[in-house]
């Protein structure tokens, strides 16, 4: 797919292959999987965002075999059914590769290569457009609250907005050495990931800042903890938090939002852009 960044805000529909999604939406179910992922494009999602590992604060690491077994019949599954691109949201270089094979085109990297290089060689490799975010989660930094959530804590920055362009900057140069081009890159901020509730609203609001780096902005706000927080509200009732969210990093300049309820951030997608992209 070629992307008209700046036309439009794409929305990215998260499809959870997981029993411990923070959101509550996972599913362990092969074909509920890819129900959901159709039901997503009938909703008005423009690609469909496949994990198979939670990346919540504080959740569990999974194994390689166990994510391949999650991901890999989602993928082929909905690359059969639906008309949209599909992503793969993993920090795995097999992960990725086995799924770009079943039929995924984007790789979706929460920890933007650092975790494994390798997967920014299977980008490059197969040409394939490749998220990488920003990301200082540290387990020891979570605070739970069994109605809202883990959130993070006491991460500092000397600069916010500065510190995220530079460590940003900082993926995308190890992605350009290992070969991908600039035009496939896009970016994430990371919102929710090694951020306090206070820093991520500052991102929110600043987000603009971040289109110097002269790449498209991916943002995903949707249920976040900072969301909960602010509004002292569980995973399950976040929907008019998130909306609120989505429409003020559509103003910032997101090219991409991510979130679980496709149908109605559709429509706030669709008012945001009548708005700014006049």
């Amino acid at each position: 797919m070629t992307f008209e960044w700046g036309k439009k805000t794409y929305v990215m529909g998260v499809v959870n292959c997981t029993p411990d999604s923070f959101s509550g939406d996972g599913v362990v179910s092969t074909d509920a999987a890819i129900a959901q992922g159709m039901q997503m494009e009938k909703d008005g999602a423009d690609i469909l965002d496949v994990g198979g590992e939670s990346t919540r604060p504080g959740s569990a690491l999974v194994g390689l075999e166990e994510e391949l077994a999650r991901v890999i019949p989602v993928v082929e599954g909905l690359a059969k059914k639906v008309g949209i691109p599909i992503s793969i949201d993993t920090y795995k270089a097999e992960v990725a590769r086995r799924a770009l094979q079943a039929g995924a085109s984007i790789v979706n990297d929460v920890w933007g290569g650092r975790m494994e290089p390798e997967l920014l060689s299977v980008a490059a490799d197969t040409q394939s457009h490749l998220v990488l975010m920003h990301n200082r989660s540290q387990p020891k930094a979570v605070a739970q609250e069994e109605r809202l959530g883990g959130r993070y804590v006491g991460t500092e920055y000397e600069d916010l907005i500065g510190d995220i362009q530079k460590e940003l900057q900082e993926r995308i140069d190890a992605a350009l050495e290992r070969g991908v081009r600039k035009e496939k890159i896009i970016v994430d901020p990371g919102i929710g990931f090694g951020k306090t509730v206070e820093q991520n609203l500052e991102l929110v609001a600043r987000l603009g800042a971040l289109k110097e780096l002269g790449y498209p902005i991916l943002a995903g706000p949707s249920r976040k903890s900072f969301v909960g927080y602010t509004l002292d509200l569980p995973p399950e009732d976040r929907l008019e938090g998130t909306a609120a969210a989505v429409a003020l990093c559509i103003r910032g300049g997101a090219d991409i939002v991510r979130v679980h309820d496709v149908r109605a951030i559709d429509r706030v997608r669709r008012l945001a852009d009548a708005v700014v992209r006049r």
